[in-house]
């Protein structure tokens, strides 16, 4: 990959990430590669403006941080058509970020310049907020997309009272989930908040949704994976509280008034990642970070 620009984004509260654009930035220079830093608490039309005034569009994006900070980023900058780096500096479990050994041992520039690395493009969700009965031209009033998830929970801060949420899949529907609220998941972010209510892992290769209820009161609320390509309406339901809060990629969004509603469906364009070749697989990257042991007892057989 030849780079004429590139952007670099960094965690906007971590010094570590803060040196680390620093040193990005000198190994670029050194490559007569221009580069950008900003921080990663930018505003999306701050962003948005920056690139509109730019001659030359950004080759790639560089971001310093953990999935939190790539996710901002992904959302950010994800109708742009620019593939983002992300490595791994000062984030937790870290699914979607390279190792940041290949920042400092300066391996990344050679890995793009030899094009040693593969695009992942990573389906998108889209959510468009509507009112309820509105003709078409006026029903949406806002519209997130994200990468991860989006995830519907109380609007109540000092306390949680349960919610009660009807869905619906391609016209049909389906079911009235009672519980703390609901997740509705990529692949990708099924190893997100989607893992930790209990929700199926899915290869981020396979194009499907993932719903899943959050501490539901019934048993027979399960977790289901659906097309891609379906279309899911969410809805609060009047008997209960008749508002629930809408959130995307661990992030506030609105409130999901009882004359709304949430028309959820396959995103406009993917998020493109830049994975290194040299990198751990998916499977490797799981065993790692998730701690998978496999069979103690053959470990410890002696014959």
């Amino acid at each position: 990959m030849k780079l004429s620009l590139v952007l670099i984004v960094y965690r906007s509260d971590s010094s570590i990430a803060l040196e680390a654009s620093k040193f990005c930035e000198e190994v670029l220079t050194a490559k007569n590669i221009k580069s950008k830093r900003i921080e990663s608490d930018f505003h999306k039309d701050e962003i948005e403006k920056y690139l509109s005034n730019l001659e030359l569009q950004p080759d790639i994006g560089i971001v310093l941080g953990g999935d939190g900070t790539f996710l901002q980023c992904a959302n950010a900058l994800g109708n742009y058509d620019i593939p983002l780096l992300s490595i791994n500096i000062g984030g937790n479990l870290g699914f979607l970020t390279q190792e940041k050994d290949f920042l400092f041992d300066k391996s990344f520039i050679e890995i793009l310049e030899n094009e040693e690395y593969i695009i992942d493009c990573r389906n998108r969700l889209n959510c468009n907020i509507c009112i309820s009965g509105a003709s078409p031209e006026k029903k949406i009033i806002k519209s997130y997309e994200a990468l991860n998830d989006f995830y519907f929970k109380s609007v109540e801060e000092d306390i949680s009272p349960t919610n009660q949420i009807q869905i619906e899949i391609d016209n049909e529907k389906v079911n009235e989930y009672k519980g703390d609220g609901l997740i509705i998941s990529t692949s990708t972010g099924s190893t997100a908040y989607s893992m930790a209510a209990g929700g199926p892992i899915v290869h981020p290769s396979v194009n499907a949704m993932i719903i899943n209820p959050i501490c539901p009161m019934s048993l027979a609320s399960r977790p289901i994976v659906i097309p891609y390509t379906s279309k899911v309406i969410i809805k609060p339901v009047k008997k209960s509280k008749g508002e629930i809060k809408l959130w995307r990629d661990g992030s506030k969004c609105m409130t999901i008034k009882e004359t709304y509603y949430c028309e959820i469906i396959n995103g406009k364009s993917p998020c493109k990642i830049i994975r290194f070749k040299k990198s751990a697989s998916y499977y490797s990257t799981l065993i790692k970070k998730l701690d998978w042991k496999g069979d103690l007892s053959l470990k410890n057989s002696k014959t």
